[in-house]
């Protein structure tokens, strides 16, 4: 299996995993959760979305030859979005420290980004 198509089947299934949890976090919790918890929760959706699409878009061009990036996307959308969804449901405060580490990775991810699009030659 190509790089690519592996990015692309884990593009979907984080999409298709944000879907689930947003749906949880919407219909599941809004009872449960204290509404700053089902913020957080929210924040989770928000930015493992975000990132989903980034990894779909990489995955589905060639511009960015490298796979770093997508590597750093990935491993924030499961340290940022996953300790916040562990978190606020659980209210276990270790996993609240892990999130910056995603964040991050998060913008590790950008700025690996911008190194590749600085690297691209003109005329290619």
């Amino acid at each position: 299996m190509n790089d690519k198509k592996v990015w692309l089947i884990i593009s979907a299934v984080s999409g298709f995993t944000a879907v689930a949890i947003g749906a949880f976090g919407a219909h599941g919790l809004r009872e449960k959760l204290s509404p700053e918890m089902l913020e957080v929760f929210k924040t989770g959706v928000f930015y493992q979305f975000i990132h989903t699409i980034v990894l779909l878009t990489l995955s589905l061009t060639n511009i960015i030859k490298s796979n770093i990036a997508s590597m750093f996307f990935l491993a924030g959308i499961i340290l940022f979005s996953f300790s916040l969804y562990i978190y606020s449901t659980s209210g276990i405060k270790f996993f609240a420290m892990i999130t910056p580490i995603g964040g991050i990775c998060f913008l590790i991810g950008w700025l690996w980004i911008i190194v590749e699009a600085v690297r691209i030659k003109q005329g290619k």
